[in-house]
C-alpha cells in the first residue's frame, strides 16, 4: 500500500467514525479505539495485514497496518489537541514505518479526523518522562521547530533527544522562569525531587554547599544592594534543582550569621565577608558540578578547572565600580 492508499484508507476509515459518532457519540477512549481497530479491519484490503485485536497495553502506535500505524487519540472536549506518547517510544511497533492519528473529538460537534503524526506532533511537555502533544491542524510542528525530521528524531539516543528538547524549552522560557530538568549525557539525569524542604531546616553543611553552587552560578549576586531581581535565579535553583525553598535568599549572604559569624567589628562589605567565607566550598562546587547546569546559568559550559576564573570575571562585571571581587576572593587564582 502506498502512502496516497492508506491515506484514502483513511478517508473511509474516518468517514465511517464520523458518522458513528454524530449518530451518538462515543463515551470513552477505549470504546473509540476498539471501534478504531473493528473499522480498520473492516475497510482493510490487504490479505497480508493482520490486524492485531489484543496488543501489547503500551504499543506504539496503536494500530498497525502493516508498514503503517495509527495512533488513537480521543477527547470529549471540542479540541483536537491532546497529549501523546513519550518521546522514548520504549514500545514502537518496528514493522511499523509511518505513524498517522486518528482523532476522535466528542465534544461541540461529535468528529473524526485523521493527521500525519510528524505534523501533528506540536509540543513537548517536560514530566517525569517527557511526552509528545498532537494537534490535528497544528500550523507548525514541533519537529520543525527543533529543526529536525521525526524519523531522525526518534532513532536518537534519548541524552541527544533531550538536546533537543533542552533548547526548545529555553527558546519558550519567559523572564525570571528558569528549566526544572536538566539532562545532558548518557547517564546524567534530574527531575525536580519530590520532597520539598525548607532552606532554615537544613543542616549547616548543606546550608553551605547549597549556597556555594548558587554563588557560582549566580555571580550577578555581587551587584549592588539596589539592583532588582539579583537573587531570583538563586530562589529558583534552589527550588527547582534541590526541592529547597529559601522564604529570604537575601539572607543566604548579607545575614550576619553567615557574613560575620564572630560578630566582630571589622567593618566591609557583607556579600564580600560571606564569599570569602565559602571559597573552598566554592572551588569543590566548581570541580564537581554538571556541566549542563553552566551552559543553563552562564550560557556556556566552562572546564571545570577554568570556572573560577570565568566566575571572577562575571562577577567583577556585575559588581559595576562598587567593589572588584577578583581582587580579594580567590587570590591565588
Amino acid at each position: 500500500m502506498t502512502k496516497e492508499e492508506f491515506e484514502d484508507f483513511l478517508d473511509e476509515v474516518t468517514g465511517r467514525l464520523r458518522s458513528e459518532a454524530l449518530a451518538a457519540p462515543f463515551k470513552n477512549a477505549q470504546e473509540f479505539e476498539n471501534r478504531v481497530r473493528i473499522v480498520v479491519n473492516e475497510v482493510v484490503e490487504d490479505p497480508d495485514v493482520t490486524i492485531d485485536f489484543h496488543p501489547h497495553a503500551q504499543a506504539f502506535p496503536d494500530i498497525a497496518v502493516g508498514e503503517f500505524g495509527i495512533e488513537v487519540k480521543f477527547t470529549t472536549n471540542d479540541t483536537w489537541r491532546s497529549v501523546a506518547n513519550s518521546v522514548l517510544e520504549t514500545n514502537r511497533i518496528d514493522a511499523v514505518k509511518t505513524v498517522y492519528i486518528v482523532f476522535g473529538k466528542m465534544g461541540g460537534v461529535p468528529d473524526v479526523k485523521w493527521g500525519e503524526y510528524e505534523k501533528s506532533v506540536m509540543h513537548v511537555r517536560t514530566s517525569h518522562v517527557p511526552r509528545f502533544e498532537v494537534e490535528i491542524g497544528a500550523p507548525t510542528s514541533l519537529f520543525e521547530q527543533m529543526g529536525v525530521v521525526y524519523d531522525k528524531f526518534r532513532h536518537l539516543p534519548m541524552h541527544e533527544k533531550m538536546q533537543y528538547i533542552r533548547e526548545y524549552a529555553r527558546k519558550r522560557l519567559k523572564g525570571g522562569e528558569r528549566l526544572w530538568w536538566l539532562e545532558d549525557a548518557p547517564g546524567e539525569e534530574h527531575t525536580l525531587p519530590i520532597q520539598a524542604r525548607l532552606y532554615t531546616e537544613l543542616d549547616n553543611a548543606e546550608k553551605v554547599r547549597l549556597r556555594a553552587e548558587a554563588v557560582l552560578l549566580c555571580p550577578q549576586i555581587v551587584q549592588s544592594g539596589r539592583a532588582k531581581h539579583k537573587y531570583d535565579d538563586i530562589a529558583l535553583y534552589l527550588l527547582t534543582y534541590h526541592g529547597v525553598l529559601c522564604h529570604q535568599a537575601r539572607d543566604l549572604f548579607s545575614a550576619g550569621s553567615v557574613a560575620n559569624p564572630d560578630n566582630d567589628d571589622n567593618g566591609g562589605l557583607y556579600i564580600e565577608r560571606a564569599l570569602k567565607l565559602i571559597e573552598n566550598e566554592l572551588r569543590n562546587a566548581a570541580l564537581r558540578m554538571d556541566g549542563a547546569l553552566f551552559e543553563e546559568y552562564w550560557g556556556k559550559d566552562v572546564a571545570p578547572e577554568d570556572r573560577i576564573a570565568e566566575w571572577l570575571r562575571r562577577a567583577d562585571a556585575a559588581a559595576g565600580e562598587r567593589w572588584k571581587p577578583s581582587e580579594v576572593l580567590f587570590l591565588d587564582e
